[in-house]
């Protein structure tokens, strides 16, 4: 007898964990999926094995860390295009038709404001927050904080006194695509709230598997006079200014 349709949800169940551990954590190693998901090598080999077939993850390898010279290189998963879209939001077309609108209507520079009070609510609701936490654990507490609006991020040591904040899933990337101003507001946002020199190193937006950001040492910080984050001013009435100035100009 085949599957009920019981057995069936929980299997479909289950393979969306899978992928979602993957969007979030990946590349990651079966053996890392077994264990965060309780899973046997036999569970977690079905499940990847569905996934690769329907183009959800491809397959990488990834010589272990520490490891040289002689040894097997690990074999790890990493979502696809495909399955990045999946997970992306069914409002991108109409988005991307609004700003499309703006920018004939009120020229770039109107997108960017746009951007810039999108990311204005993220900045208000850390601010005070980044102010009581020490410089070191700043990176950390950000990305926590875009993980809760579906971000999946994470922050990692770079090993020269940096940091890496890493964002494996982007709501807006084909949004963002089209309109870099989104991405250019966010990593704006982010030096603001850490009150530290950052740089943009990838972006999903761009075609690379995940929104990438390097981020000062607070010791680099110190040296250039910012050690706390900023207050970030309000957005100003840009649009309803470029409209004035192109009514002024006809």
């Amino acid at each position: 007898m085949g599957a009920g349709r019981g057995d069936i949800s929980v299997e479909r169940g289950t393979r969306a964990r899978v992928a979602r551990l993957i969007l979030e954590h990946g590349p990651v190693t079966a053996a890392a999926l077994g264990e965060r998901l309780g899973l046997t090598p036999a569970a977690v080999r079905r499940h990847l094995d569905a996934l690769l077939a329907d183009g959800m993850i491809e397959p990488r390898t990834a010589r272990p860390r520490g490891q040289r010279g002689r040894g097997r290189p690990a074999k790890m998963f990493a979502i696809t295009d495909a399955g990045r879209s999946a997970f992306v939001h069914a409002y991108d077309d109409l988005a991307g038709s609004a700003l499309r609108f703006l920018a004939e209507r009120l020229g770039g520079d109107a997108v960017s404001e746009f951007a810039r009070a999108q990311v204005s609510g993220l900045v208000g609701r850390l601010e005070t927050l980044m102010r009581e936490v020490p410089a070191e654990q700043r990176v950390r507490v950000l990305a926590e904080a875009l993980s809760t609006e579906g971000y999946a991020a994470s922050a990692t040591a770079t090993g020269k006194g940096g940091e890496q904040l890493c964002q494996h899933h982007c709501p807006v990337a084909h949004v963002a695509a089209a309109f870099p101003q989104l991405c250019e507001a966010e990593t704006e946002a982010f030096a603001r709230l850490l009150g530290t020199p950052v740089q943009r190193l990838a972006t999903i937006a761009n075609g690379d598997g995940v929104c990438t950001t390097h981020v000062s040492s607070p010791a680099l910080a110190a040296r250039h006079g910012r050690t706390d984050p900023p207050v970030a001013p309000a957005p100003a009435a840009h649009i309803s200014s470029t409209t004035t100035s192109k009514e002024s100009g006809r």
